[in-house]
């Protein structure tokens, strides 16, 4: 078998004397899309940001390509290619959507180059010199995912990209994740909206209280769906 693209073992983080992971542990091939389904509080978000180092006060190891990351600064471990999108989305009001999108630095070639993000994006090529936060929140989230594309990064950690908006830009989502998922990208994905997930994910990983709970395969879910209500509370 070849070595995960992502290997996440024992994995603890603390925010102050919260302890918030308690032995996570995962794995995510190179070109699956993976989901952490969830509650809110679970500990979903805490593990992307402890995968970019930015949770100061871990334990556990972390192995991207096979190399520990534990150690490193978040921008160390943003330049072996790994690119995440937060569910604030990151975007800067001060800058034009073309900035935005030029704003983070390449960290690996292979990215995408402006022809084709334009192509997967039409709408920021027509909103180019419009202000970042001026663009609808779909619009917004499509310019964060795209904004990681440039920078060459193979692994993308995407943080509730669904969140708040409406149905119909939820499918265009989708329809984008499977996409970048065709051209050969990894993609990690933090869910709540199981149904959602249901339609670009490999495999499922559902958290509680800071640990994985249990492991369900995407053609399994119509047969696990009275656990994911129990998980889920939905």
């Amino acid at each position: 078998m070849n070595t995960p693209l992502l290997e996440v073992e024992g994995l603890q983080a603390w925010y102050g004397e919260s302890h918030i992971l308690h032995g996570m542990g995962f794995t995510v091939a190179e070109g699956e899309v993976v989901t952490l389904l969830g509650r809110n509080g679970a500990g979903k978000s805490t593990t992307m940001k402890s995968i970019m180092g930015l949770v100061p006060r871990r334990q556990g190891s972390i192995r991207f390509r096979g190399r520990e990351t534990m150690g490193l600064p978040p921008d160390r471990v943003a330049r072996l290619g790994i690119g995440f999108c937060p569910e604030e989305r990151g975007i800067f009001a001060s800058l034009s959507v073309a900035e935005n999108l030029m704003l983070p630095p390449v960290v690996a070639p292979g990215g995408l180059d402006l022809a084709a993000i334009h192509e997967l994006f039409p709408n920021l090529a027509e909103r180019a010199q419009s202000g970042g936060t001026k663009l609808s929140g779909g619009e917004q989230q499509m310019l964060a995912i795209a904004r990681i594309l440039r920078t060459g990064a193979r692994l993308l950690l995407l943080d509730e990209p669904t969140e708040g908006l409406a149905p119909v830009i939820v499918q265009e989502i989708g329809r984008t994740i499977r996409t970048i998922r065709e051209r050969g990208y990894t993609v990690l994905l933090v869910e709540q909206n199981f149904r959602f997930a249901a339609t670009v994910a490999d495999r499922h990983y559902v958290v509680e209280h800071g640990r994985i709970v249990d492991h369900i395969a995407n053609q399994e879910l119509s047969a696990r769906m009275e656990d994911l209500h129990a998980y889920l509370g939905v």
